[in-house]
């Protein structure tokens, strides 16, 4: 029995988030998963083929999806994110996209042997990395604020850029070939172009005006700016071919530098969105690919053609158009390297691939092989080195897990000193200096500024940190910094100090109820822990052994003792909360807050560990 198309649809979204679970459960490049399982359903087991199955709607779908990655994606574009950064993103998205293009388009036609014609519309293409593939490799690298920023916004500007410069050399090259060259179409591209442009920044503007005045609802702000970008695109698109992509660029970023709160109150919504997007749109391509395309990458040819865009190509556009600028020959080397290219390129390549064959070229039907071997080689190498390069660069924020404290006092204060002797990246943030004077002089990282301010967002590095703990003297506040953070953190990684001693007014229940987590136990609150630490209570570590089991530590601790958080001998940590089930094994330490111990019972607890061989041992 052939499948329906709704099982079909059914099955394309089941194969992408599967995908991005497995990716995200073994810590595998999620692009890397979701082109082999589409190859897999696809042209290896046959189970669909979109592009038949969809008929007339796939190239629509593939085209509107794409808009609203490339939008999404340019809503994080603020100018003020590359103060220091202007000069090499301008390089690279012009002078290096420029290179890109010549450089291969002539590896295009000597190497792999296509006309000159279907050469430069390839090598245009080709400059293309963008957001479908650059945003999944830096959430899986950790990569530092400079080379991450770069990464990002090479990949969203030069997305749109390569394929009107695609569009762009195929009506020269229609222009050069006509038996009455007309230059009319030349003209109508430029101006198409510029139209777009400025239909985005009038879509953007008009939109953030009626946000700002309040002639949208709340409720119906997002649905709006998808009907709006998807009109935007559609528009330009209309005109001539791979503009609307420009369109939704230009309105992506004029909504992200109007300052407008409604606009970052959507953006996780919109995040999740694109992640769903992503992930149906490769599954589907690259389950609609044929044998016959896979067979012919192993082309000699080809694979030359891809060995030299990567190793050569690329490095070459890179070092020469950065010349003069202030970038590190480390992240020059990992800027070189990282260039996957992605969704953009696979559709633009087909249309491409059509229009040339019915013009005659004959090598047009090389394009989207060519393509694929480009893009799944660029997806599966950058996807599994680029972690690897970056720690060999000393570019990446691997480590343990950090923290981002919100509130300075004595315990969160000790609690960082803690975690520093764990080398786990810790900040403190607070808007006191008073009240960072614990932190300075105990030599904590610390962040003097309002966590909710829009200024801290610009000048805050929170890459490092995966876990927010809310720990100052007002469980209201608390709350509020956990309901606003929880869609960036993960519902399990942001953490508030128990409101339960400052019940007010029966309020106590409904802060209890909204923001993260109750970090520790529900029954101590920070006074609790505050008077712990004045008490000269200790943060003790203590190895969990196969002859030392965390069932037999829970048995012999005292009962006053605060369990804290685990690390892992991976760097994986986890803290303890009654919402959150965390079971040490063998290998593991527990830290936690422990009453002073008399110097007796010190001496004979190291006597009887010593009797142990040296098994759960514990240390302050």
């Amino acid at each position: 029995m052939v499948p329906s198309l709704l099982f079909e649809v059914m099955l394309v979204g089941l194969l992408g988030i599967g995908s991005q679970w497995v990716a995200w459960r073994y810590r595998l490049p999620a692009i890397v998963i979701m082109s082999i399982t589409g190859l897999l359903a696809g042209p290896v087991l046959g189970l669909m083929n979109p592009e038949e199955d969809f008929g007339d709607l796939y190239n629509p779908i593939i085209s509107v999806a794409v808009a609203i990655i490339l939008f999404e994606g340019s809503l994080n574009l603020s100018f003020k994110e590359i103060r220091g950064l202007g000069r090499p993103v301008f390089r690279i998205s012009t002078i290096g996209a420029f290179l890109a293009w010549i450089l291969g388009s002539l590896t295009a036609h000597y190497i792999a042997g296509l006309n000159w014609a279907a050469a430069f519309v390839i090598g245009g293409l080709f400059i293309v990395t963008g957001p479908t593939v650059i945003m999944p490799l830096l959430r899986q690298s950790k990569l530092k604020p400079r080379p991450a920023k770069i990464l990002k916004w090479e990949g969203i500007i030069v997305d749109p850029i390569g394929a009107l410069l695609a569009v762009f050399a195929f009506e020269i090259i229609t222009f050069l070939t006509a038996s009455s060259p007309d230059g009319s179409q030349l003209l109508i591209f430029f101006a198409a172009s510029l139209f777009a442009v400025i239909l985005g920044w009038g879509c953007g503007k008009g939109i953030g005006w009626m946000f700002e005045t309040g002639h949208i609802p709340e409720f119906l702000k997002s649905p709006a700016v998808f009907i709006v970008v998807i009109a935007c695109f559609t528009l330009a698109d209309e005109i001539v071919h791979e503009t609307g992509l420009l369109a939704v660029t230009s309105m992506g970023m004029t909504l992200a530098n109007m300052g407008i709160s409604s606009v970052a109150d959507m953006r996780h919504f919109k995040e999740n969105v694109s992640l769903l997007l992503i992930s149906a749109i490769f599954i589907m391509l690259t389950a609609s690919l044929d044998m016959e395309t896979l067979l012919k990458v192993l082309d000699p040819n080809i694979i030359g053609y891809v060995l030299l865009m990567m190793l050569i190509v690329r490095p070459l556009s890179i070092f020469l158009s950065t010349i003069g600028t202030d970038l590190a020959l480390n992240e020059k080397i990992l800027l070189s390297w990282i260039a996957p290219r992605g969704i953009v390129a696979l559709t633009v390549s087909g249309y491409f691939a059509s229009i040339l064959s019915e013009g005659g070229y004959a090598d047009a039907t090389l394009i989207t092989t060519i393509t694929f071997a480009l893009v799944f080689t660029t997806v599966v190498a950058h996807g599994f080195s680029i972690g690897w390069l970056a720690n060999k660069l000393h570019l990446s924020m691997e480590g343990r897990p950090g923290t981002l404290i919100v509130g300075s006092n004595n315990f969160t204060v000790n609690l960082a000193r803690s975690l520093q002797k764990a080398k786990a990246p810790v900040i403190i943030v607070d808007t006191s200096w008073e009240r960072l004077r614990k932190a300075r002089e105990a030599g904590i990282p610390f962040y003097h500024g309002e966590m909710l301010s829009e200024q801290t967002e610009y000048h805050l590095d929170t890459i490092p940190y995966d876990y927010m703990i809310a720990a100052t003297e007002y469980n209201s506040y608390n709350a509020l910094v956990c309901t606003t953070f929880m869609p960036e953190y993960g519902r399990t990684n942001v953490f508030k100090v128990s409101p339960y001693r400052h019940d007010l007014n029966g309020m106590g229940d409904i802060v209890n109820k909204v923001g993260g987590r109750i970090l520790f136990r529900q029954d101590l609150s920070l006074a609790d822990l505050n008077e712990k630490t004045r008490q000269n209570y200790i943060f003790r570590q203590t190895n969990i052994t196969n002859q030392y089991s965390y069932k037999q530590y829970l048995n012999e601790k005292d009962e006053n003792t605060v369990l804290l958080y685990i690390m892992k001998p991976s760097g994986i940590m986890k803290y303890y909360s009654e919402e959150l089930r965390v079971t040490p094994e063998p290998g593991d330490t527990v830290v936690s807050l422990t009453p002073p111990v008399k110097e007796k019972q010190k001496i004979q607890r190291r006597l009887e560990n010593q009797r142990s061989n040296g098994n759960g041992k514990s240390k302050q």
